[in-house]
């Protein structure tokens, strides 16, 4: 890659925002007031607002590797708590995408190091689903139905988190769990179901 590239397709990105508003700049500097946060993987194929259809100021993103939400990752928990008390965003969206390399190497058995750890969180969600999941035959179809049952358990690992249930009690916060089909370029929706997951792990999880 040419980085001077980079630099020439920034002077022109910016001749085309002002031609089309020349005040663009000067309201971005405003501050931001995004709908929705986005957490998804940090898959370089991936574009959060690009798939959205967004622009700059529309949706607070944070990626990892396969879009994970776990409680010991300061990181997205500092992003959670500053997108729904700060922000106050309306919509929380885990979006998992098919062809994910996390997930595949979460399937094998081979030691990859630091990223031990981390893989392991997706491993759980195997374990969790394991005889749904080795019921199925074709490993492509069981990958991306791991990839599916991953993000699920992100949305359940969200639900868990103070901010959410408390955001939801004030204004009816939302869940989302969706799939990039990385081959087609469709969003699909795996409706997550706020209320039974909710009630499913209020006894353990409900926090006042």
């Amino acid at each position: 890659m040419d980085l001077v590239r980079v630099f020439e397709n920034n002077q022109k990105w910016i001749k085309e925002k002002l031609a089309l508003n020349p005040n663009f700049f000067n309201e971005l500097g405003k501050g931001q007031n995004p709908e929705l946060l986005f957490i998804g993987c940090s898959d370089s194929r991936v574009s959060a607002e690009e798939l959205m259809g967004l622009g700059p100021g529309e949706a607070f993103v944070h990626r990892n590797i396969a879009n994970m939400v776990t409680g010991t990752d300061l990181n997205v928990m500092s992003v959670i708590e500053y997108a729904v008390v700060h922000l106050k965003v309306n919509h929380v969206v885990v979006c998992g995408h098919y062809s994910c390399g996390g997930v595949k190497a979460a399937m094998q058995s081979a030691d990859l190091g630091i990223l031990n750890p981390w893989l392991r969180n997706i491993r759980d969600v195997y374990r969790l689903h394991k005889n749904k999941l080795n019921a199925i035959t074709n490993e492509d179809d069981k990958y991306d139905r791991l990839v599916e049952l991953n993000v699920q358990e992100q949305c359940v690992n969200l639900i868990k988190t103070a901010a959410v249930q408390k955001a939801y009690r004030d204004r009816a916060l939302k869940v989302h769990g969706w799939v990039f089909d990385i081959h087609t370029g469709n969003l699909i929706d795996l409706k997550i179901d706020f209320d039974t997951i909710l009630s499913n792990i209020m006894e353990i999880y409900h926090l006042d």
